[in-house]
């Protein structure tokens, strides 16, 4: 059993950064994949970011692609999103995840079995 606490959004203006952070307990965390994903008011939620457990690679929504980096820290058991040049249609709750699926499909919200509760990013323009 994992269980994830996000923490670190916030309201910003829009060109400002945010950096968020998931915090795993549970043990043999680093086999874990992990994953952002996040959900603006009236929208379905949608895949953000993803780094692998094997080799840390690293997958992105295309419209975050140079903004947006996925890191992880597995000896403090965290993850983090790092959010530059933000922009007003980044606004949304943005949740952590993680799986542990032998065929990994970065993008698709099926492969992570643990999800955390989420955290407000709101943008201002």
């Amino acid at each position: 059993q994992v269980q994830l606490v996000e923490s670190g959004g916030g309201l910003v203006q829009a060109g400002e950064s945010l950096r968020l952070s998931c915090v795993a307990s549970g043990r043999t965390w680093g086999n874990y994949n992990m994953g952002w994903f996040r959900q603006a008011l009236g929208k379905k939620r949608e895949f953000v970011a993803a780094i692998s457990r094997t080799d840390s690679s690293t997958y992105y929504l295309d419209s975050v692609k140079g903004r947006f980096t996925i890191s992880r820290d597995n000896a403090k058991n965290t993850v983090y999103l790092q959010m530059n040049s933000l922009k007003p249609e980044d606004t949304a709750v943005y949740y952590c995840a993680a799986g542990d699926r032998l065929v990994y499909t970065p993008r698709s919200a099926e492969n992570y079995a643990y999800w955390g509760q989420g955290t407000q990013v709101t943008v201002s323009s």
